[in-house]
């Protein structure tokens, strides 16, 4: 049984985030041998009073995703570039598909989108209402409006001239570029509920999910492949502890039971949130040193 392919998640917030960071830790992920970074997305975190962040979101600014992963492909040559999960309907569909397709060209091809739509399920983290009212955007824009979304957006991808009219969305027929560095952008979409799940097997080249309960995420990948779901699987793990000061040993293990997890329910990429550890990210940057000693990887192959 082969393990995952293994990402790493970027210092993208709270005090590590910045480029000094980005480049230390993407660097180091490529020189390790490991495959991916990522950066996920955050709009803002509600400061009402109503607010308890009970979900435990970083209390901290989010770095804009697409940035940080053109900075961290500005500065590697291997290694994937991938979000999880970047909000789309936030956006119009031409102005994202031009940032994304942008960043898939500068990186020479090597970008992988986990896309979203702002929450599959009513509940925080997943879904909080203050982000569509700062974006302008309707919540009930989820569900078709999301899946038309995507369908504009891979129009956009295509020959021009490109045109799309829907429900939502109108692209009059236009010259859109710049286009992807090859035939596409693989499209992850995130998914929780079994409804979301199937979506994703349906219209998507993969999902990804977050591994709080490994049950569940078991459950998950049983749906997707059920509803003929062929694509790839990405699941984010979070390390543990997040509180103290973590050992080389205690994270790596703590890794490796993840790895073992994923690999028993057939998951194709694991995606390690290293910037939740309570630690700087040069310590983040030993830790996995230490982690790929005890995988034994191999060298990467020059590019």
């Amino acid at each position: 049984m082969s393990l995952p392919r293994i990402g790493v998640s970027l210092p993208h917030f709270g005090p590590n985030a910045g480029p000094e960071a980005v480049v230390a830790v993407a660097q180091a992920t490529e020189r390790l041998g490991f495959h991916a970074v990522s950066a996920t997305d955050r709009l803002l975190i509600p400061a009402g009073p109503h607010w308890n962040n009970d979900a435990g979101l970083p209390q901290s600014h989010v770095w804009d995703p697409l940035e940080m992963l053109t900075w961290a492909a500005a500065h590697t040559r291997r290694i994937r570039v991938c979000t999880g999960i970047l909000n789309t309907i936030f956006q119009s569909p031409v102005v994202l598909a031009r940032k994304l397709a942008t960043l898939d060209r500068l990186s020479l091809g090597r970008l992988d989108a986990g896309i979203g739509q702002g929450g599959g399920t009513r509940l925080p983290p997943f879904y909080i209402p203050e982000e569509f009212v700062a974006a302008g955007v309707p919540a009930e824009r989820r569900g078709a409006g999301f899946i038309e979304h995507i369908a504009a957006m891979r129009a956009c991808w295509g020959p021009d001239p490109v045109e799309f009219h829907g429900e939502w969305y109108e692209v009059p027929l236009s010259m859109v570029g710049p286009k992807p560095h090859g035939d596409g952008i693989p499209l992850f979409l995130g998914a929780i509920t079994r409804h979301t799940v199937e979506r994703a097997a349906h219209i998507g080249d993969g999902f990804i999910t977050v591994a709080v309960n490994w049950d569940d995420t078991r459950t998950q990948i049983r749906w997707y492949r059920d509803a003929g779901g062929t694509g790839t699987v990405v699941v984010a793990v979070i390390p543990a502890p997040l509180e103290g000061e973590i050992s080389a040993t205690v994270f790596t293990d703590a890794a490796l039971r993840d790895l073992d997890r994923a690999a028993a329910a057939g998951v194709d990429e694991v995606h390690i949130a290293l910037n939740l550890l309570p630690t700087t990210w040069d310590r983040q940057i030993e830790l996995l040193e230490a982690l790929a000693t005890r995988l034994s990887l191999p060298a990467p192959t020059a590019v």
